[in-house]
């Protein structure tokens, strides 16, 4: 039986923290380079460093929907922001706001 966490909750945040970091960095600086200044190494190892860290926020939500008995659907959104730029930094703070435990 999966039981609930703060443990797994926090380094879900903090994982979607850097997957939302990565996903920036990504869009902003390394393709750029890539196609303005014809510098593909960036997009090799970040791209690289933001495909481990989206399959660790998966792994994390899994534990956390199941953890926290989320919806379907509030699963499903919390997904959606680790697609859309900034999103998971909105999840950060709504998270925050309804687990206060989580600090």
């Amino acid at each position: 039986m999966i039981t609930r966490s703060v443990k797994d909750l926090r380094r879900f945040m903090l994982i979607a923290l850097a997957e939302g970091i990565s996903y920036l960095l990504l869009l902003c600086i390394a393709m750029p380079l890539k196609y303005y200044a014809n510098m593909p190494g960036f997009v090799k190892y970040l791209g690289w460093a933001h495909g481990v860290l989206f399959v660790l926020y998966c792994f994390f939500l899994l534990k956390v929907w199941m953890g926290y008995k989320w919806s379907f659907w509030k699963a499903t959104g919390a997904f959606l922001a680790s697609l859309l730029p900034f999103g998971t930094f909105v999840l950060d703070k709504q998270l925050r706001k309804e687990y206060p435990e989580v600090g």
